[in-house]
């Protein structure tokens, strides 16, 4: 005879999963607050679905490489066209490629990975003035976003930086140990984002300024992840699988750990850090308005037995506070290319994506024709 499942029981599992959530929020010290504290097992709202975890062993060990690209001769005409179509085929195939030579010098880099490490190494009463689960606030620290609504709490702690919006950021707003270095960055990517965008423009036959003159490259965001060492992290996760719902994502990692994968013909492919290398991903605005030529991929970050592993996240997602509208480039479409997505107003875009869990958004689903 089957057993028969009280439903009071799944309320009270429920129940109680909230409360943990709330503790683990309330804290404000994040998960490097767990760590310190020298635990050897994972809270259980750290622990992946049992079903996640059985599909783990399904996945194979693969040597294949997400394509990397070279900007050094961008400038000599001939090379451009050859990144251009190299970036054309990485978009179309992988949606994710690393970009060597691209002009942010590494001091830059690296001291904005050191800014983000001194920012979540210092005493934690200083952090916690920044903690917050306000979206309206344009810095905030905290430890998954999705907290509340995810089947799993990621493995990590993050400080938002969001250079979106009608006036410039407040610079004393951010926060003293990673002020200078977040602000010579942001400029640095910032101006790298459009010249990707120009490549981008060209490899599907518009002239270089066509997306820059979308302005999907309006305002960005900055999220700096920070993943301590996890004392079980074949349980854990860093980052759930998603894809990116904006236009596109540079991303700066440091040397540590290999954590960063990409969902790639059914296998995860890892994605190891190269040496000042940037990691370049198509998003879901750029997968929508290609009409699908470029892939938005879903990718993850795990977690690791060592760390902490540092990135930031530059996200390209528009003007998010208005009511741009987007939809597939008219340019490109044609009775043999008609639409396969519908149009969206992008500031109830983002909305939608704020209030989902990342482990169950996927944007395009909702807009396709």
């Amino acid at each position: 005879m089957a057993a028969v499942i009280d439903a009071s029981d799944n309320e009270h599992h429920v129940f109680d999963r909230m409360q943990m959530l709330k503790a683990f929020d309330e804290t404000k010290a994040g998960v490097k607050g767990l760590t310190d504290s020298g635990l050897l097992e994972i809270p259980e709202i750290f622990v992946r679905p049992p079903d996640e975890l059985a599909e783990e062993s399904t996945y194979k060990n693969t040597q294949i490489q997400v394509p990397v690209i070279d900007l050094s001769e961008i400038d000599d005409s001939d090379m451009r066209k050859k990144i251009v179509e190299e970036a054309r085929i990485a978009s179309e195939t992988w949606g994710f490629f690393q970009v060597v030579n691209h002009g942010i010098p590494q001091t830059v880099l690296d001291g904005m990975i050191d800014g983000i490490r001194d920012f979540n190494e210092q005493n934690i009463e200083e952090k916690k003035k920044y903690y917050s689960r306000d979206n309206a606030r344009r810095v905030r620290f905290n430890s998954s976003y999705d907290l509340f609504t995810s089947a799993t709490a990621s493995w990590r702690d993050s400080l938002t930086i969001s250079f979106s919006g009608p006036d410039p950021i407040d610079e004393d707003e951010l926060p003293p140990s990673c002020r200078e270095t977040s602000l010579e960055y942001s400029k640095h990517v910032e101006k790298f984002g459009n010249i990707l965008l120009g490549i981008l423009s060209e490899a599907i036959g518009l002239k270089s300024d066509h997306l820059e003159n979308m302005e999907c490259s309006k305002g960005h965001r900055l999220g700096a992840h920070y993943y301590p060492p996890c004392p079980k992290p074949e349980l854990a996760i860093g980052t759930t699988k998603h894809s990116d719902p904006g236009f596109l994502t540079i991303l700066l990692q440091n040397q540590i750990n290999t954590c960063l994968q990409v969902l790639y013909e059914g296998q995860w492919v890892d994605i190891p850090p190269i040496p000042g290398a940037l990691v370049v991903n198509i998003g879901d605005l750029l997968q929508l308005v290609s009409n699908g030529r470029f892939r938005s991929s879903t990718h993850r970050a795990i977690a690791s037995l060592t760390g902490p592993r540092i990135s930031v996240v530059c996200f390209f997602s528009g003007p998010v506070d208005g009511n741009m509208i987007y939809g597939p480039i008219k340019e490109i479409l044609s009775e043999e290319n008609p639409p396969k997505y519908r149009d969206v107003v992008l500031g109830e875009y983002v909305t939608k994506f704020l209030t989902t869990g990342l482990d169950n958004y996927r944007a395009l689903d909702y807009y396709k024709v």
